[in-house]
């Protein structure tokens, strides 16, 4: 679901805050030609407790990861950006928005090699809503097995969450959108099923619940880290291993998981039902548990949220 950015607010930008249409780059960054840089995306909850960051730690972790993977140095410590980005949604007023930390190769010179080029960081907030759409939280996403493979891990480093490798994804995206879909599924270049262009998979089987391991080409979600312990905690078995796309269609039932789409459930995969069509059992289990977390209303899970306001 796109949302328009509304064009007011402020944008922290190398240490500033700065106004939302001051938040510039020159035309030269290495960034802008080249896709070297690193992002997250991040959640920000309204509680009756209070406003909450979902996993700030951790995705800040996997972005300083994916950095260092390119060879790129962020000028700030992990609790400078951590401050960044909870001043930014104070500053902004907003008790609950998605989270935009940014960091890549500046303006100092072009070719291939970034050395010398600066490293900018940024971080935007704004109010988001469920990106695949309200709808599809409960009547679920109709998908279809992508003509794009998910880019292979002798190519580039896929564990990283970096600026040029979505363009797998949103070729993936264009192709589905223009085909009908809500949404595409990638298979690896071995032929199984890896992800969506923005999201982990999960299926469920005799209530046993698959996703695919890691070796499939798959970017370690945060929000599919905390559903895996969220039902192995609940007493779910929890097998991640190579999954067909014919294991997937005969698949009892079928989900999504990311920060921008949360949980959603899957209903058909290229005119095949899944689960008949309609949110299944486990998913639904599942997802009223993993809303309950992100509402600060399950205290073993509060460790998953830092406040704004500290």
């Amino acid at each position: 679901m796109v949302e328009a950015f509304t064009g007011e607010g402020k944008i922290w930008l190398n240490g500033t805050f700065v106004e939302w249409k001051d938040a510039k780059v020159h035309v030269l960054v290495h960034g802008l030609h080249y896709g070297s840089g690193v992002f997250e995306g991040i959640r920000c909850y309204a509680t009756e407790k209070g406003a909450f960051i979902f996993r700030l730690k951790e995705h800040l972790d996997r972005m300083y990861r994916s950095a260092a993977a390119y060879q790129m140095e962020i000028p700030y410590t992990r609790d400078e950006m951590s401050e960044a980005i909870k001043g930014t949604i104070r500053i902004n007023k907003l008790d609950a928005c998605y989270i935009r930390p940014i960091a890549f190769f500046g303006y100092h010179h072009l070719g291939l090699n970034p050395t010398g080029c600066p490293v900018d960081c940024a971080v935007a907030v704004w109010p988001w809503g469920a990106y695949l759409g309200e709808e599809a939280s409960e009547g679920g996403i109709r998908c279809t097995i992508s003509l794009w493979r998910r880019i292979d891990p002798t190519t580039l480093p896929v564990t990283v969450k970096a600026v040029g490798h979505y363009l797998n994804s949103i070729l993936a995206s264009l192709d589905a959108k223009a085909r009908g879909f809500g949404e595409a599924i990638l298979l690896d270049t071995r032929g199984y099923v890896a992800e969506g262009p923005g999201e982990n998979i999960f299926m469920v089987k005799e209530g046993v619940l698959y996703t695919p391991e890691a070796e499939s080409s798959i970017l370690p979600g945060i929000t599919r880290a905390s559903v895996i312990e969220l039902a192995r905690d609940m007493g779910y078995t929890i097998v991640e291993k190579r999954i067909t796309k014919e294991e997937l269609c005969a698949a009892d039932e079928a989900f999504f998981t990311g920060t921008a789409a949360e949980m959603a459930p899957i209903r058909e995969i290229d005119g095949v039902l899944i689960g008949g069509g309609k949110k299944g059992a486990v998913t639904s289990v599942l997802q009223k548990k993993f809303f309950a977390v992100l509402e600060a209303r399950e205290p073993q899970y509060m460790k998953w949220l830092e406040p704004v306001s500290h």
